[in-house]
């Protein structure tokens, strides 16, 4: 069972506040998604790593259409870092910014696109 804590001066059930973070960060996603998409489809494709299927798809909601998914109590964004070499390249100090980028870049190039499923 969640545990309560005061929140603005009620009460609001820690799980209650995670959802509503989920769908702030949602939202913030979607509109992110469809600004470099709108901005150059081909960057934001490759930044995302989202296939032209759901590029169409993310670029061609409405507002509601976008308020509405972004309501999900799931995370609709996803941690791209599942392969150990592009999380460490990342997170290496010893790398100056632009070999770290660069590396990275190439990694995530080689991964599978997220599409419709």
């Amino acid at each position: 069972m969640a545990k309560a804590k005061l929140f603005n001066g009620g009460i609001m059930s820690a799980t209650s506040e995670m959802l509503s973070e989920i769908k702030e960060v949602n939202l913030s996603y979607l509109l992110l998604a469809q600004r470099l998409l709108r901005e150059d489809k081909a960057m934001g494709m490759f930044r995302m790593g989202i296939s032209q299927e759901l590029a169409d798809v993310l670029g061609n909601l409405t507002l509601a259409q976008t308020v509405k998914l972004a309501a999900s109590n799931q995370m609709l964004c996803r941690f791209r870092f599942d392969d150990h070499a592009l999380l460490s390249s990342l997170a290496d100090k010893g790398r100056s910014d632009v070999v770290t980028h660069a590396h990275s870049a190439i990694l995530m190039a080689g991964q599978q696109v997220e599409g419709v499923r």
